[in-house]
């Protein structure tokens, strides 16, 4: 007979606190106030810094001033320099994200909401350390100068694209500025990095690894394997988890699961974890420098959690107002990073509005030059990388491949 005391099994299926038509608030949020998180020696061993994967790293106060130990004292040039790059990405992603809904692209994924985080980050490594990323993180490029005419071709797919239309837009590769090929299975990335910075370790390198994830890839394999090699190995390489709340249309709590924060998920593994301001380009610099700096000094991984919000839709694909308000962004307490590092620039030295319009202007004039060179190589409608698809897959091209390929070139794709 059956225990009438036993009640049936549950599932718990994470839910986000705002959907649709919900007025978003983040009253309750916890948000350490800046500067009181403690910045511990590179060497400190994990057990004596668990703490800070349950904080947050903060710099800029609410007045805009920089403040407390994570301070990285950057100089008023490094920042403008900083902000430049921001822009130069809010740019980019405006007109790239122009040119897929006026059909000279399939397909583009900006990452609005969170441009301190890669431009911050690639500021603060040495030539040749090697970044593993998603996606979201076009800002290691440009703020290392790779040529925007060059990511342009490739979202295209045209003449000039660098990897000849065998990867999808923006999927970027260049080994010159340490980017490795973008892989659309996502979380592959830590592996890969883990592995790179291994080998580096074993040939006596001194070049470092920065793998790239979103907090819903968290929740593949790959993640976990990557933390038992780092930490079994010591290997020289930071791990960052981009935590912009939304895997697509998939909260962050999904992912998450009963863990505290993502960052918290590191101590398992006995990895010095870190949660912090990702909308604050100072606390990125200072934490990406730290976590950098002991990895170069073969004090082993460091995991990452960088708190930030998605802003756009996840890719030209998606429609976010289907699954969160529209205002959420909006209400987000940690602000836009641009704005904040531009009122901390005004807080600190002479720089106005005026000079943040020049900016600006510039910028906006770089970019569609650099649209403009682009386009003359051709964009989707041209189809001009297909010709390339018989290419780099034989040393010696079979003969039926060679007729396939003479029937293309005279026919077009339809002979094929």
């Amino acid at each position: 007979m059956a225990d009438p005391s036993v009640q049936p099994l549950r599932l718990t299926v994470p839910e986000p606190a705002f959907r649709p038509g919900d007025t978003p608030s983040y009253d309750d949020m916890d948000l350490p106030a800046a500067g009181d998180a403690p910045r511990p020696a590179v060497d400190t061993p994990p057990e004596d810094m668990r703490d800070l994967a349950y904080g947050l790293i903060r710099v800029l106060d609410d007045d805009d001033y920089a403040v407390g130990e994570w301070n990285p004292e950057l100089s008023v040039d490094t920042l403008v320099t900083g902000l430049r790059h921001m822009l130069t990405v809010r740019e980019f992603d405006k007109r790239m994200q122009t040119a897929q809904r006026t059909g000279k692209t399939s397909f583009y994924m900006q990452c609005l909401g969170e441009e301190a985080i890669a431009c911050a980050s690639r500021m603060v490594q040495a030539d040749g350390d090697m970044n593993f990323p998603t996606y979201r993180q076009q800002g290691l490029l440009i703020a290392d100068d790779y040529p925007l005419v060059d990511m342009m071709c490739q979202i295209y797919s045209n003449e000039r694209d660098p990897v000849r239309g065998r990867q999808l837009p923006v999927m970027y590769s260049s080994k010159a500025q340490g980017f490795f090929t973008i892989s659309g299975n996502l979380a592959t990335q830590f592996s890969q990095a883990v592995g790179w910075a291994m080998a580096s370790a074993i040939k006596g390198d001194t070049k470092v690894a920065a793998g790239w994830i979103g907090d819903g890839s968290t929740a593949e394999g790959d993640f976990h394997s990557a933390l038992v090699f780092a930490s079994t190995y010591n290997a020289p390489v930071v791990l960052n988890i981009v935590n912009n709340q939304w895997a697509i249309s998939t909260y962050q709590t999904v992912a998450r699961g009963g863990a505290a924060t993502f960052a918290a998920r590191g101590h398992g593994f006995g990895i010095p974890s870190l949660r912090v301001d990702g909308n604050d380009y100072l606390a990125v610099s200072a934490a990406a420098k730290w976590a950098t700096d002991r990895a170069r000094r073969s004090l082993g991984p460091t995991l990452i959690e960088w708190l930030t919000y998605r802003a756009g839709a996840h890719s030209t694909s998606d429609d976010p107002t289907g699954y969160r308000p529209k205002d959420e962004y909006e209400k987000w307490p940690l602000g836009d990073p641009v704005e904040r590092l531009h009122r901390h620039l005004a807080a600190i030295s002479d720089w106005s509005a005026a000079d943040r319009a020049d900016m600006e202007a510039e910028i906006k004039e770089q970019v569609a030059d650099a649209q403009r060179e682009a386009e003359r190589y051709g964009t989707l409608h041209d189809n001009t990388a297909q010709r390339d698809i018989f290419e780099g897959v034989f040393e010696h091209m079979p003969p039926h491949l060679e007729r396939q390929r003479a029937a293309f070139l005279k026919f077009g794709k339809g002979s094929i």
